[in-house]
């Protein structure tokens, strides 16, 4: 899989640019502020409908604007495809491929890419809800259909935490409870499904984890993902307690907390929430599921979150997105998925931007950004494009 030609109208600082890209590595270079990242935010967004810049899509939309497009030709499973997105800021955004009106959540099944950016250092630093995202992307861009199952899930929590606010504001009657145990089966059926997914693809994601991070940072430091369960309770200490007694990362039986132990993954959801039913009355709120999960990383068997220093946590995110390059991979009748890295060679020393030359110079596409050309390694600068004040000035 690769991207042929990129067309952006009225987005971020493009009133409007064409843009071809070649197989191999493309480099895309200019100073800060010109553009550049914003050519492979508009693909990223096509692949996964998420930004890794912005939580809202109309800070894509060009000022003054009410509406900004993404066109790209791809080459996909051997044949040429056009694929569209309009984002729109008032109103639902609108997705075409080949000139046909496609819903826009399909559009993850036609393109697949894994993007690196220094935002991602979040994964390893920040909240809880950044992990969940990134495990949810993955799970997308391996089985389009789960997305259908996500935006499901999404929407039985939100009426049931609806129920949940009623019940405390008026009282639980009869009626309310009957309603919120059918409200219990969706989020047991649905959240069930994410969670086995998400523990399937976390032990999936195991041995290239551990491969990519030897090839950037040069050294074994034991990466490890853990998922962290909130209707078995966990916690960091309890999740990174199995892993210290483990020393694996298994859907076997492991310590509670972390895995499931002999009961379904269906059954223990269901428990936790009779548990905490008196508790999420009174908060009006859904307290366990996956929207409260959290995957722990961890490195020296230390969470990495509060123990890992820069340039290891650093190496640990870069490594997290080569190793899902790489299991897309492996999963894809399509090709390899384009591999995007945003300004990633600057906080490289030499070392390491030749060892991450080395381990990218294998997939079918790679799309690199950066402000200086003499920070990437000369092998990946033969196709270059330079940008200049939201125009591309040579390539």
């Amino acid at each position: 899989m690769r991207v042929q030609h990129l067309s952006l109208t009225d987005f971020r600082n493009y009133a409007q640019v064409e843009v071809s890209f070649a197989p191999g590595p493309n480099l895309i270079v200019g100073r800060n502020g010109q553009g550049k990242t914003n050519l492979v935010e508009a693909l990223g967004f096509l692949s996964t409908l998420g930004s890794h810049r912005v939580s809202t899509t109309s800070a894509m939309i060009r000022a003054g604007q009410d509406a900004g497009i993404i066109r790209a030709t791809l080459e996909y499973n051997g044949r040429e495809i056009l694929t569209e997105v309009q984002i729109n800021r008032s109103g639902l955004n609108r997705a075409q491929v080949n000139r046909s009106v496609i819903k826009t959540r399909e559009l993850t099944r036609f393109f697949s890419s894994v993007l690196f950016a220094p935002e991602d250092l979040a994964l390893i630093r920040g909240d809880p809800s950044g992990r969940r995202r990134f495990l949810d992307q993955l799970l997308v861009l391996r089985t389009p259909r789960l997305a259908g199952v996500l935006a499901d899930y999404d929407r039985v929590l939100r009426q049931r935490n609806t129920l949940l606010k009623s019940a405390r504001a008026s009282g639980l009657r009869t009626t309310q409870l009957g309603t919120l145990e059918i409200w219990d089966d969706r989020l047991v059926a649905l959240g069930s499904e994410l969670i086995d997914e998400r523990a399937d693809l976390v032990r999936l994601l195991g041995e290239p984890l551990g491969t990519a991070y030897r090839a950037v940072a040069g050294e074994d430091h034991g990466p490890m993902l853990v998922p962290s369960l909130s209707i078995l309770g966990a916690d960091e200490d309890a999740a990174l307690e199995a892993v210290t007694s483990t020393r694996t990362v298994s859907p076997g039986p492991v310590s509670t907390g972390s895995v499931l132990t002999g009961s379904t993954t269906a059954d223990s959801f269901r428990a936790a929430l009779a548990g905490l039913r008196r508790k999420e009355l009174d908060r009006g709120m859904t307290l366990v599921g996956p929207h409260r999960d959290d995957l722990v990383f961890v490195l020296n068997s230390l969470p990495a979150k509060g123990y890992a220093s820069h340039g290891e946590s650093w190496s640990f995110a870069l490594a997290l997105k080569l190793a899902s390059a790489e299991l897309l991979r492996r999963d894809s009748t399509t090709g390899d998925p384009v591999l995007i890295l945003d300004d990633v060679f600057a906080e490289l020393d030499l070392s390491r931007r030749r060892r991450l030359a080395a381990a990218i110079t294998g997939f079918e596409q790679v799309l690199i950004t950066a402000a200086v050309l003499e920070d990437v390694p000369e092998e990946l600068t033969a196709r270059t494009i330079r940008i200049h004040a939201g125009a591309v000035v040579d390539g």
